[in-house]
């Protein structure tokens, strides 16, 4: 063997120095996932209470933190995506929106929307926009005395929360939307192929009738499905996480391995979407744009981005591979002229948007920020919604 092909040979078997420490992390990583249960891996664990429920929804408000600062600020109620867990707003006590902003002082509401089969599957935005969201902010301006709250929303949550706010404008002090697609297509339009998101143009390619034939063959939108469709958008980045990452990410203090299986137990925890909803979902918005062109209805009322005359904050992320800004950043056309709006676009994705350190300290304060004095009703109309909200539930 010559020279140059053992030296070869050394550079690829590593030098005793690399193995050791390779050796050292894999066993690391060995022991700290001995040590570690299910019981420890805490999703979602600031205290709350279900104050609310219908059908397979709950209403739960968020627990007072002792000692957080007083604030006179409308409450908060956070809707977020059929297609994950709304825990992703409150991963660990370090990285939570919910947290932060129960540390404001604010008051935080938040929809669960359960666990939806295929005995679910008829259900549309008619029921989580005209009943569902309608009925839980009934109930905190019933319980509060208020005319009015603050909604935030999230991804498919915020598509949810513009629908509320543009048929009941009077009914939101303020709108915060995140990570939210306004224009489905308008990303499309862009001369950069990165800038174009990976959903838009594959649904824009499937026919209206394959994308409904394929919902109705599973009665749903099977949530390992729609899993395998966020991976695949990134498949590199999940071959490397579950390859040669893998070891860095679960070696180390036990607390780094916990924050790496909190994401992934997040991750893994996707719910079923309802078949008609995800139908709206896929097809009237991503495949026909209905949204943006004021066509999509909920209840046979058309939803007018225009109406939304409330103070708007529209959150981006400028990596978001999901939902690339400039569906997003389409709603700045949508609102009226008079309409206080204001955008906050974070150096993140659409995931690191409330997990990364620096985006999820942003984007509390601005919610924060944005969130108008309260309001209070008189008497007559609490107890008018109060009463109509009894009647529903009945």
């Amino acid at each position: 063997m010559g020279n140059e092909e053992a030296a070869i040979m050394n550079q690829a078997i590593w030098d005793i120095g690399d193995v050791a420490d390779y050796s050292s992390k894999v066993q690391s990583g060995i022991d700290n996932l001995i040590d570690i249960t299910d019981a420890d891996i805490v999703v979602g664990g600031s205290p709350k209470d279900s104050v609310f429920t219908v059908d397979k929804v709950t209403l739960y408000k968020y627990r007072a933190i002792t000692g957080a600062e007083d604030s006179q600020q409308e409450p908060i109620l956070i809707t977020y995506s059929l297609f994950g867990r709304y825990s992703m707003l409150d991963l660990q006590t370090d990285r939570s929106v919910v947290r932060n902003l129960l540390l404001k002082g604010h008051t935080v509401y938040i929809v669960d929307w359960g666990n939806p089969n295929k005995s679910d599957r008829w259900l549309s935005y008619d029921d989580y926009v005209g009943r569902y969201l309608s009925d839980c902010v009934d109930h905190i301006c019933g319980a509060h005395n208020l005319e009015k709250i603050s909604i935030f929303g999230v991804c498919e949550g915020g598509t949810f929360a513009a629908c509320y706010a543009a048929l009941n404008p009077d009914k939101v002090g303020s709108l915060i939307l995140a990570v939210t697609p306004v224009d489905f297509h308008a990303d499309q339009a862009s001369p950069e192929p990165a800038k174009r998101g990976y959903l838009s143009a594959m649904m824009q390619k499937l026919g209206r009738q394959q994308l409904s034939d394929m919902i109705d063959a599973y009665g749903c939108l099977p949530g390992h499905l729609s899993g395998a469709v966020f991976r695949e958008m990134t498949l590199m980045d999940s071959l490397k996480k579950y390859g040669v990452d893998l070891v860095d990410s679960v070696s180390g203090t036990k607390e780094s391995a916990l924050n790496f299986l909190r994401m992934e137990k997040w991750l893994l925890d996707r719910p079923h979407h309802p078949a008609e909803a995800a139908k709206q979902w896929l097809i009237d918005f991503y495949h026909e744009n209905k949204l943006v062109q004021g066509t999509f209805e909920v209840n046979g009322e058309a939803i007018l981005l225009q109406n939304l005359c409330m103070p708007v904050l529209n959150i981006f992320a400028k990596h978001d591979h999901i939902v690339p800004p400039a569906a997003s950043k389409a709603l700045r056309d949508q609102v009226p002229s008079d309409c206080h709006y204001s955008e906050l676009e974070l150096r993140a994705g659409h995931i690191g948007a409330f997990v990364s350190r620096n985006a999820n300290a942003a984007i509390s304060e601005a919610i924060s920020n944005w969130i108008p004095a309260l309001t209070r009703a008189p008497a007559s109309t609490a107890t008018s919604q109060a009463h109509s909200l009894d009647q529903r539930s009945a």
